[in-house]
């Protein structure tokens, strides 16, 4: 009897070793990489003693082709669809569906008159920007993403914080900084490194996609947000605060590199291109809106105690050099582009800290964003600095820091 229980018990674990590993390999066949979890579904309830101005429920809902936002249309004539990619400033975590500015671009255009404009019976936006994506990550998106999509009619881009951030965090390094791992841009991908703790099977995998799949379930989380409180502390508490800027040739060669390389993919896959240049909160920050401020940091401050910071003016001079970089980019690759720092006025109502906005400053940005689509390309004002141009714009930045 224990012989043969013994061998019962090895037969099923023989099953399941089999099991697992044909999962793996299924997986990984299937090549399939999302930015997000294609039937995600969140409801965040930001701390508003930390964000007063944002809303009190936040919908964060994912569809099955791995967008943040509605399902797309079955039929297919007639729809114009846009994908916008790039960082946490279009993801719009703390905003909702339809207050992030993605999702109100997409209300905004499938107004009977817009898709008049737009010559067209429907429109799909779908958004694939994720926190942290930089121009190298948006540049791997891209490769992998791009390919199980039809022809599209537009992609927007909006990248650029987190090449900056990334560099300072290394501690402004005179080489690029590490490149971002795989499961740090796709949080469902075939490249799976799976183990055999329970949380690391394939097994495990299969079933969270399935269980998002079939049931849908809405994840709560609470106080959302509520270690950015800490980490606008640590700033405002910070034992160095470094006031002269790096040189940041490195990093923008390495922004330039793969941010070239990011919009030549897309217009090989869509009708038009848009590079929606990066807006922050260039000011002169009263007490109580530096007091909002966490970013520029050595070090990641959402794992760890920091004390070494640079000032503001120096992080608002490196997005001054990447913004002039990115227009020259766009100009070269002849991209359309818009300028959103003259339209967010830079203030407590359209910017919650140094790069993400309110739900003010988000319907601004989609107002901004949809006129420029329903123009046609030949109107389209790009403001493009370059030559002379840059040089003031980069020399206007070192004035307002020095």
């Amino acid at each position: 009897m224990t012989e043969l229980f013994a061998m019962l018990v090895f037969v099923l674990l023989s099953l399941a070793v089999v099991l697992e590993l044909a999962i793996r390999r299924w997986i990984r066949a299937r090549a399939q990489y999302y930015v997000l979890p294609p039937g995600l579904r969140l409801r965040l309830y930001p701390d508003l003693g930390i964000f007063p101005t944002l809303e009190p429920v936040v919908r964060f809902e994912v569809n099955s082709e791995g967008e943040r936002g509605r399902e797309v249309p079955r039929a297919v004539d007639g729809l114009y669809r846009v994908l916008v990619a790039g960082g946490s400033q279009p993801e719009g975590y703390l905003l909702d569906q339809d207050t992030a500015w993605p999702g109100a671009l997409h209300r905004l255009l499938e107004t009977p008159a817009h898709l008049r404009a737009l010559e067209t019976s429907t429109v799909h936006v779908g958004n694939i920007a994720r926190s942290g994506v930089g121009s190298e990550a948006l540049d791997l998106i891209f490769e992998r993403v791009l390919g199980r999509y039809p022809r599209l009619q537009m992609i927007v881009v909006l990248v650029g914080a987190s090449d900056v951030l990334r560099w300072l965090e290394a501690g402004a390094p005179s080489s690029p900084v590490a490149p971002v791992p795989v499961s740090d841009v796709f949080r469902c991908h075939p490249e799976l490194i799976s183990g055999w703790q329970p949380r690391e099977l394939a097994l495990v995998e299969l079933c969270r996609r399935l269980r998002r799949h079939w049931w849908r379930p809405v994840d709560v989380h609470r106080n959302a947000g509520r270690w950015i409180g800490k980490a606008r502390a640590m700033r405002a508490h910070a034992k160095v605060i470094r006031t002269t800027m790096p040189a940041p040739d490195t990093m923008l060669d390495h922004f330039e590199l793969h941010f070239r390389k990011a919009l030549q993919k897309a217009k090989a896959h869509a009708d038009r291109v848009l590079v929606v240049r990066q807006p922050w909160f260039d000011a002169r920050w009263a007490p109580d809106e530096a007091a909002c401020m966490w970013h520029g940091g050595i070090g990641k401050a959402w794992q760890e105690e920091l004390t070494d910071y640079y000032s503001l003016p120096v992080l608002s001079r490196l997005m001054a050099h990447l913004d002039a970089r990115a227009a020259e980019v766009a100009r070269d690759l002849d991209v359309e582009q818009l300028d959103l720092m003259p339209i967010l006025e830079p203030s407590l109502d359209n910017y919650y800290d140094f790069f993400h906005v309110t739900p003010v400053g988000s319907r601004a940005i989609a107002a901004a964003v949809a006129d420029t689509i329903l123009r046609p390309i030949s109107s389209v004002h790009t403001a493009t600095p370059g030559g002379d141009a840059r040089a003031e714009l980069q020399a206007s930045a070192d004035a307002r820091a020095s």
